[in-house]
């Protein structure tokens, strides 16, 4: 149910609008070239003279940041916290573990809490360091986390760009689906609670900000410090409630927020508590559940590049690829052809979103790129011609990359 919301209305933000958002939570490729201008960097008062040989991340959120840079193969262990699926197979390490860090081959550490004296003495004598990056607090600030990190993964400027470029597209593509909320004079009231003790997604931070994104009037958005008082809460008395997982039977036995409207109705919905509390690629998944959720209509459009693929013939395929001969890709498009051109466009350096299989403004200016360096009309539309020579094993790579031309299609599923 809940990936269908979610892909249905990311397709929707794609079709119902001449300008289509930016594709899903921004990356980058792995195998960028390396700057002289990359090292030493100094993050957050410590200064690292070489990429780290491997990273283990002890935060949700930061975890959350390095899978939307594409950075998460430098990573070498976890805390147990950190539970995308992406990361299922990394060893769980606490800040105290470390002999199994230093095992792992884990040369920096990140977390989003100064360590102790006892904690930092520890990992200086293993000769392992640790930077702290707390969390933003408003979208403004969202460039600082991420090029904090990039910088952190892969050195002043390389880094740099790449969180300045990830944050951007991540921005973009929340605008997208707010700017597809459809216009009414009916004002949608919800709130996102934490718990059923006062905590809420209050104005001054960054998930308050997601309600406002999915088109709701966030009901909490005049509280602060993430705290909603139960009074307060019963007089605005909010038609939607997000919650996170297994809150929804606690709001319905608790005094006070058993009897909110939404209670009542049924309009209590659960999501994975990271969606909220995580500023990476699972923002930008929030935003789109709970705009589906507020706004069905958004759900009921279909996918024009589905359509147009299954009309392709199924015995011709682009050499290289499971793209059918003939087809032609453009803005707002959606489907798996659009995710294998995204994933060989990536492949090939010119992708700096994380492919979805949406065809937004940030593939756009991939295949423009792509067009540019290999001496083809630069329309940002992926016609046979261009999605033939995409393929070809003599297709430039980007200047930015040195990941250099592969001969397979690249089509795999790794976006979040």
């Amino acid at each position: 149910m809940f990936k269908r919301i979610t892909g249905a209305l990311l397709c929707a933000a794609l079709t119902l609008t001449a300008f289509a958002g930016c594709s899903l939570s921004p990356a980058t490729v792995t195998s960028q070239e390396s700057s002289v201008k990359d090292w030493p960097a100094t993050v957050n008062g410590v200064t690292l003279k070489s990429e780290p040989t491997g990273v283990a991340v002890v935060s949700p959120n930061l975890a959350d940041v390095v899978l939307s840079l594409g950075y998460d193969v430098k990573l070498k262990a976890k805390s147990k916290d950190c539970t995308q699926q992406a990361l299922a197979t990394l060893t769980n390490v606490t800040v105290n573990d470390v002999q199994t860090i230093k095992s792992k081959g884990v040369s920096l550490v990140l977390t989003d809490a100064k360590p102790t004296e006892a904690q930092q003495s520890a990992l200086d004598n293993a000769g392992v360091q640790v930077i702290a990056i707390p969390a933003v607090q408003s979208r403004a600030k969202l460039q600082t986390l991420y090029t904090t990190v990039g910088t952190a993964m892969k050195g002043a400027e390389t880094g740099a760009q790449c969180g300045k470029k990830a944050a951007q597209s991540a921005l973009m593509t929340i605008d997208s689906v707010t700017r597809l909320v459809p216009k009414s004079k009916t004002v949608t009231t919800g709130v996102y609670l934490y718990d059923a003790a006062g905590g809420a997604a209050t104005g001054d931070t960054m998930a308050g900000s997601l309600l406002t994104a999915a088109g709701i009037t966030n009901v909490a958005g005049g509280s602060k410090n993430s705290k909603m008082d139960i009074t307060a809460l019963k007089t605005v008395n909010p038609s939607l409630i997000f919650c996170p997982k297994g809150l929804k039977s606690t709001l319905s036995k608790t005094e006070g927020y058993k009897d909110l409207q939404a209670v009542q109705s049924g309009k209590v919905y659960e999501m994975d508590p990271l969606l909220m509390k995580t500023e990476g690629e699972n923002m930008i998944t929030a935003v789109t559940y709970m705009a589906g959720i507020a706004y069905p209509s958004l759900l009921k459009t279909n996918s024009a590049a589905d359509g147009a693929a299954s009309s392709a013939s199924s015995d011709s395929v682009i050499p290289n690829s499971t793209i059918p001969a003939g087809t032609t890709l453009q803005s707002g498009d959606q489907g798996d052809n659009v995710k294998a051109m995204q994933n060989r466009l990536k492949e090939l350096g010119y992708l700096f979103v994380n492919p979805t299989g949406l065809y937004g403004d940030g593939t756009v200016q991939s295949v423009q790129d792509f067009q540019l360096y290999n001496n083809l009309d630069t329309t940002g539309i992926a016609d046979s011609k261009t999605l033939t020579k995409m393929f070809s094993k003599d297709a430039a790579v980007s200047p930015e990359s040195n990941s250099g031309s592969t001969d397979d299609s690249g089509d795999t599923d790794n976006a979040g």
